[in-house]
């Protein structure tokens, strides 16, 4: 039997390895747990079997797109109040239609700041924001 968890849970999918530490060590520095996935499928799997308290996902990414994805999370009962963040290229949209069929809770465009992905994330968990190792130190 799974032990409760004491810290939430994020999971990132994105299938640029980059983006995924940059991500996983933001939130891990703000005190929040991190899984990571590499494409959709896997990011489905990993949702089911966690259940996290957040899904961050990519939205071009092979096998699963993003927004198949964010699909598929609200289309199974075991994932389907989980809120998802979208990261998407400049000059994406989403429609009306695509919101509506998922739970994509807030959408930031790419390039995007580190920072304000924690701020969203943040946000859509109800946290108080918690300072980080680097927002001590001098920026130079």
């Amino acid at each position: 039997m799974d032990s409760p968890r004491t810290r939430p849970l994020i999971l990132a999918a994105d299938d640029e390895v980059h983006i995924l530490h940059v991500l996983g060590l933001k939130l891990r520095n703000a005190g929040l747990d991190v899984l990571t996935a590499e494409d959709g499928e896997e990011a489905l799997e990993m949702a089911r079997k966690h259940q996290p308290d957040l899904v961050i996902t990519d939205f071009q990414m092979p096998l699963l797109n993003g927004l198949e994805l964010c699909q598929q999370l609200k289309a199974d009962e075991t994932t389907a109040s989980i809120p998802t963040l979208m990261l998407t290229a400049r000059g994406f949209s989403l429609s009306a239609e695509d919101l509506e069929k998922t739970n994509i809770a807030g959408v930031l465009s790419k390039p995007f700041s580190p920072r304000e992905v924690l701020s969203r994330v943040q946000e859509l968990l109800g946290l108080t924001p918690m300072p980080t190792h680097t927002e001590a130190l001098p920026v130079l």
